[in-house]
């Protein structure tokens, strides 16, 4: 690695031999989980130790992170591929004239979707530890209409107390969460207070809901079942943990954390109160279009009248 800290592009990096080798290994994980891209370096470093190529040392994450950093400065790797999720953006909407607005709404026609979760029993949510991982969560959930959501680790006040009032809103059916987190002290605790403190608030704001809460990963099974890298419990964490030792939900390979994730989503959806929905979803969007397409055409200049 250059001894000063790059800037920029780097289109004239020759990694070292050994480097050479690192992303090779690095190249076959993208390639094995395309469906799941882009990943977390965490995820990558995590299928590396798995794979037998690096040690589970926190050093080896750290080089990890420069060498991806490089290859992705210099092209080696594609920015796509990976996320890092540290930026926060805010961006003004804004139209270039009539026209531009008028495409716009054409564009969200085509994407004009119903309630994918209308009729069904139990409307369902995913809640992860990693925000990282939302992106992936929603690549599966989406379709069936399912929200995801992630505070970053232990969930603030106002994102337990919207999840009671969202049931609120629904009273007529039963309420499921999926929760992926840690498998640690940090991770048992963070299910147990979110489940706990939602029902506590889900109690006064919607009394005649069922909420349920279901911890689909990382879980003691799936770490003997996978072969997940893992570490001894902190000791200086003295929270009650039932396991021998812990592992992160970046362990578990993408393509099972998705698996694991629609078998779920679908284990409560009645197909045909879904099919019945996309049918008309679809008859509902096309009408929506051939409106759009009739009016004419948006007015242009300063002296234009409707």
């Amino acid at each position: 690695m250059p001894e000063k800290r790059p800037r920029g592009y780097q289109p004239r990096w020759h990694p070292h031999p050994l480097t050479v080798e690192l992303l090779v290994a690095v190249d076959r994980v993208l390639a094995r989980y395309a469906a799941q891209l882009p990943l977390t370096i965490r995820q990558v470093w995590y299928s590396l130790i798995s794979d037998g190529v690096l040690v589970k040392e926190e050093r080896t994450y750290k080089r990890l992170v420069e060498v991806l950093g490089m290859a992705r400065r210099s092209g080696r790797i594609l920015w796509e591929a990976l996320r890092d999720d540290t930026e926060v953006t805010a961006v003004p909407v804004a139209y270039d004239g009539p026209a531009g607005f008028h495409q716009t709404l054409l564009e969200a026609a085509r994407a004009f979707r119903l309630d994918r979760q209308a009729g069904q029993q139990v409307r369902l949510e995913v809640w992860s530890e990693t925000a990282g991982m939302v992106n992936q969560l929603v690549t599966v959930a989406e379709p069936y209409g399912v929200p995801v959501y992630s505070g970053s680790g232990f969930n603030g006040l106002p994102a337990k107390r919207g999840a009671a009032l969202r049931a609120a809103a629904d009273r007529q059916r039963a309420v499921r969460i999926f929760v992926i987190s840690d498998w640690d002290q940090s991770g048992i605790h963070l299910f147990s207070a979110l489940a706990e403190d939602v029902a506590a608030f889900a109690a006064v704001d919607a009394p005649d809901t069922d909420v349920t809460f279901e911890r689909l990963a990382v879980t003691e099974q799936q770490v003997a079942d996978h072969h997940l890298p893992t570490a001894p419990p902190k000791v200086t964490d003295r929270r009650s943990f039932p396991g021998r030792s812990t592992t992160q939900a970046e362990a578990l390979p993408p393509d099972v954390l998705a698996d694991v994730l629609r078998s779920a989503v679908e284990a409560h959806r009645d197909p045909d109160v879904e099919a019945a929905l996309l049918v008309r979803e679809d008859e509902q969007r096309r009408e929506i279009i051939e409106r759009l397409q009739g009016l004419d055409g948006p007015a242009h200049g300063p002296g234009a009248h409707p």
